[in-house]
């Protein structure tokens, strides 16, 4: 375990993917001084919470994730946040892995950062692969129909309808409990049909 230098903060960083996923077991029982918690995707770095932690942490500070891919998906992005952080004088934890990165420019500790950042980068794609592999085999045993329509048809039509006579998107987004993005769908798909 890194020791946040004099003044310095043990901050943490937790994500999961969805909404409904449960954070206590990311950096349960770890001290920290600040938390700050994504329920996104980790394909990029433009999380909100992950963002505003960067900017937080200060020289003497420590990032404490709970593994890797909770960082970053993929080596560029995990090499250059924390390559970034060590630049500034904040070290980075994993947990998981049992990884301090503290940039002490080692050119041990850098490649172990290269090595762990492209397994955890390969093995994300592989399950990307097994997924397509996977939806391919079903769709042609007739067995996937895709993902189940948030509204019924009566729903939809009533949706456009609301968005014809030029009701707020984000409105009606709230009003039938979908995200803004179907929204735009459903009327796309309207205009296709």
């Amino acid at each position: 375990m890194v020791a946040a230098h004099k003044g310095g903060k043990r901050v943490g960083y937790i994500r999961v993917s969805s909404v409904d996923q449960n954070t206590e077991r990311q950096l349960d029982g770890i001290h920290l001084d600040k938390k700050f918690t994504d329920k996104a995707s980790g394909k990029d770095t433009a999380r909100p919470q992950l963002q505003a932690a960067l900017e937080y942490l200060r020289e003497g500070d420590v990032l404490v994730v709970h593994s890797i891919d909770r960082l970053a998906r993929n080596l560029a992005d995990l090499l250059r946040i924390v390559t970034d952080l060590n630049g500034r004088g904040v070290a980075v934890e994993f947990c998981k892995e049992h990884l301090e990165f503290t940039g002490d420019a080692s050119p041990m500790s850098h490649l172990m950062l290269s090595i762990i950042g492209a397994c955890a980068q390969f093995e994300r794609s592989m399950i990307r692969e097994r997924q397509r592999e996977g939806i391919a085999v079903a769709k042609g045993k007739g067995v996937y129909t895709g993902r189940k329509a948030a509204l019924t048809p009566v729903q939809a039509q009533e949706l456009r309808k609301r968005i014809a006579a030029g009701e707020d998107k984000a409105a009606v987004a709230k009003a039938f409990g979908i995200s803004r993005a179907s929204v735009y769908n459903y009327v796309k798909e309207a205009a296709v049909a």
